[in-house]
């Protein structure tokens, strides 16, 4: 069983608290997955918005902090821990359901990552 809560950024991140990620590119395990267009770090509810580009054609997908491994702050990278293939498979992203107070929306992010990190979290 994992030590890793998908919805908090690890503490071997490097990730500071208050740092602005919007803009920085996102690394899956194998290539880029595009820019982050939103960061949110509410307590037990963080994550960010990555708009992938032309990578599967201008969609945004939703990943919980704990998919971050690593922030680089002078290159402007975020290192994830999943593949290209799993971030595209993810739930579909919806702006207009991302509130963390819907628990169905969150539900089905954290049954999806949560196999990732020994079950849902």
């Amino acid at each position: 069983m994992s030590d890793i809560v998908i919805w908090d950024f690890r503490t071997t991140s490097g990730h500071v608290a208050g740092s602005d990620l919007v803009g920085f590119h996102v690394e899956a395990t194998d290539g880029p997955v595009g820019k982050v267009d939103e960061l949110s770090e509410r307590t037990a509810s963080q994550y960010l918005v990555v708009d992938t580009g032309p990578w599967i054609f201008g969609k945004h997908v939703l990943l919980p902090a704990g998919t971050v491994v690593r922030v680089e702050q002078e290159e402007k990278k975020v290192y994830l821990d999943r593949t290209k293939d799993e971030i595209k498979n993810s739930p579909e992203y919806d702006p207009d359901r991302h509130d963390p107070a819907d628990h169905d929306y969150r539900e089905a992010y954290s049954a999806y990552y949560g196999t990732y990190y020994g079950g849902p979290v």
